[in-house]
């Protein structure tokens, strides 16, 4: 009755429920293409739990099928054996066993046999991405090309997205952008919408990457047109165009805006997004946290994020570990920072990949942090060796986006260097290429240090767009010495105890000097370390002289 009435799924576990697998696999193997359509992959493999291998077997449609599901899945197990499987039922009908193929294979859908070519190359190549193969895969999805009928989109669309991921983790940002459009021409052909979601992804950070934050957000927005032609049918992936708008939005200090897309997201809620949108959504609200001071907010997030992450193909060019490894220096933990840099082996003479770059980046930073809390020339060469080497790296790939991220924190290096010239003249290199695109947080994030070089630049005449970052660094306007710049501004006792911080004086003797209890004084520097975002005494002097907060006078 279900199937005469047009509900396939429902008579498909009637059958499976009568032990009709035969009946079951005819009408799975008519049903699917639709389903990976709509993205219900979790139906097809719940069916093929319940599918008896023997059944399967001998259906090279059905198995190819059931592969896919689990391609899509992340699953690899068994995998193999199904293509060899599919194989050995493609070369009997192509030689003397075309007879006994003919009468053993079952097909139900012709039109998806003459497919099998093309599929099971695809999914090859997917095996040999997973492997961390990326010549094999390129080779797999040429061989696809050549091997797929005229009219088979779906196979055709599906190696360009694997050559794009291939050529996307060689750091061929170019290549793999256009092998992606390809991917997403042919999807848009055979009707597959709620795939081109993730393709999105995949195309906007691959501008972002570039430096090209405008076409990144164009990318987002012409997806979230296509879909909203789906009338009232909310397409999984959804929820991560709009996590995707929000980093951009970020970046531009668009903290509104940021915070509406993540709070659609979430209304859309994780149903309707890919794998990785747990993930995606908690890196990004942990950078909006980051942008509004509220480093443990930040870090509370990445560290949930950490815990939902799931792998899948996209090549992990910024790891949330490294993530957190930036915040705990940024907090002034910079033995937890250095913990990390263990962990991972990295060294600034490592050799240097697009894939890694984030974590080499992050490097540079603790190397940074670690030279303003203890004044080590050999971290500050360090840093600046492993900076240049960065900056030569990136330029050569086209990474504008590293590129100038790398450039601040070079600027940054030569100005602890004393270098003021060298420093604007880095800090002059970025703005240029930052500026047409709208960046903001990868300056304004820096804080003082940068604010000083942004006053500078200011000065010699520069425009709008530095008096735009400097108002985006703190709320108010920058004073004379000792104004406070702090959402929670430090009261007079606790300014007094943290220049006492900044003495030889111990615990016991800064509470003699203020003439408070040892407890007392304990809770002042407890609140000082919270409203100064760090963690230790070091920092937090380090942190109260960028903010210009030491030149009060002594009390009495």
């Amino acid at each position: 009755w279900y199937e005469e009435n047009g509900e396939p799924s429902e008579a498909i576990d009637h059958a499976v429920a009568a032990r009709d697998f035969e009946r079951a696999a005819d009408l799975a193997e008519m049903t699917i293409p639709a389903l990976f359509r709509t993205r219900q992959e979790a139906t097809i493999r719940r069916w093929m739990k319940v599918l008896p291998y023997d059944v399967v077997r001998v259906r090279p449609v059905l198995a190819v099928e059931f592969v896919g599901a689990l391609v899509v899945a992340g699953e690899f197990e068994g995998v193999e054996a199904r293509l060899r499987d599919a194989e050995q039922w493609l070369d009997a009908t192509s030689t003397n066993d075309s007879d006994a193929a003919s009468t053993e294979m079952v097909v139900v859908d012709q039109s998806q046999f003459r497919f099998l070519p093309g599929q099971i190359g695809t999914y090859w190549a997917a095996l040999a991405l997973m492997h961390g193969d990326l010549a094999g895969t390129l080779a797999h999805t040429q061989r696809v090309l050549e091997v797929a009928a005229d009219d088979d989109h779906l196979s055709r669309a599906s190696a360009a997205g694997l050559a794009g991921l291939a050529r996307w983790t060689s750091g061929d940002l170019d290549g793999g952008y256009q092998a992606y459009a390809d991917c997403v021409e042919g999807l848009r052909r055979i009707g597959n919408i709620a795939d081109i979601s993730g393709c999105s992804i995949a195309l906007a950070d691959i501008r972002t990457a570039q430096g090209r934050l405008g076409d990144a957000v164009r990318v987002y927005d012409q997806a979230l047109r296509v879909f909203a032609k789906q009338g009232d049918v909310v397409l999984r992936g959804t929820a991560d165009l709009h996590v995707g708008l929000s980093a951009l939005n970020c970046e531009r200090d668009d903290l509104h805006a940021a915070k509406e897309h993540l709070r659609r997201s979430q209304e859309l809620g994780e149903h309707n997004g890919l794998p990785q949108n747990p993930y995606r959504w908690r890196v990004a609200m942990a950078r909006i946290r980051q942008a509004e001071g509220d480093l443990t907010g930040a870090a509370e997030l990445l560290a949930e994020a950490e815990g939902v992450y799931v792998s899948d193909f996209f090549p992990n060019v910024r790891p949330v570990p490294a993530m957190k490894a930036r915040l705990q220096a940024l907090h002034g933990d910079i033995d937890a920072a250095f913990a990390w840099v263990r962990q991972r082996g990295l060294s600034v003479d490592d050799d240097l990949t697009y894939v890694g770059e984030f974590e080499h980046i992050t490097l540079a930073r603790i190397l940074l942090a670690r030279h303003a809390a203890e004044r080590s020339e050999g971290l500050l060469e360090q840093a600046t060796r492993l900076l240049e080497r960065l900056l030569a790296a990136a330029e050569a790939g086209g990474r504008a986006g590293a590129v100038i991220e790398i450039l601040v924190l070079h600027a940054l290096a030569l100005r602890a260097d004393g270098d003021e010239r060298g420093a604007l003249t880095s800090l002059g290199r970025a703005l240029r290429l930052a500026e047409p695109e709208g960046y903001v947080r990868v300056f304004a994030d820096e804080g003082p240090p940068m604010a000083t070089l942004l006053r500078a630049l200011a000065k010699q005449g520069s425009g709008s767009y530095v008096r735009r970052l400097l108002a985006a660094v703190t709320p108010t306007t920058y004073g004379e010495p000792g104004t406070q710049r702090l959402v929670d501004p430090l009261s007079d006792r606790e300014l007094d105890v943290l220049r006492l911080l900044g003495s030889d004086l111990d615990g016991p003797d800064i509470a003699r000097e203020l003439t408070v209890s040892l407890n007392t004084m304990r809770t002042h520097t407890k609140n000082i370390y919270a409203k100064l975002g760090v963690t230790n005494r070091r920092a937090a002097v380090r942190m109260g002289q960028e903010l210009q907060l030491l030149s009060r006078p002594a009390p009495r």
